[in-house]
């Protein structure tokens, strides 16, 4: 019988969505443990978001797929700061799931990186 992997895994969301389903079954296939962050429940704080944000960019970590996101003024500003107000209050504007690994970090369903990370833990 193999043994679990040990990867310190957190999927940050605030809904069960494809991305997220994608991702627990991608980890539970592999016997690696993760962590659930409901961002409902437990708001990001700046710092987390000024994180999320140095890896992937503050424009990118907001979610314009959605209608009810692109008639929210985070779509229309440029200020940083302002962004980041705008998603520690409201955290469904944030493209999810934000998966994260120690420091490395995948934003949605990227299945490509997750087995890098494997690889790299092998």
């Amino acid at each position: 019988m193999k043994r679990p992997i040990d990867m310190n895994i957190q999927i940050y969301s605030c809904k069960k969505n494809f991305d997220v389903q994608k991702a627990e079954r991608f980890l539970k296939e592999r016997r690696i443990a993760c962590t659930l962050v409901d961002l409902k429940k437990h708001r990001p704080g700046k710092r987390e978001i000024a994180l999320f944000a140095s890896v992937f960019g503050i424009q990118n970590l907001i979610n314009r797929q959605e209608p009810a996101v692109r008639s929210h003024p985070v779509s229309y500003t440029q200020d940083e700061e302002r962004i980041t107000e705008y998603l520690t209050e409201n955290p469904s504007l944030m493209r999810l799931p934000i998966i994260r690994n120690g420091q490395k970090m995948t934003l949605g369903a990227d299945e490509k990186t997750w087995k890098q990370w494997l690889e790299e833990e092998s």
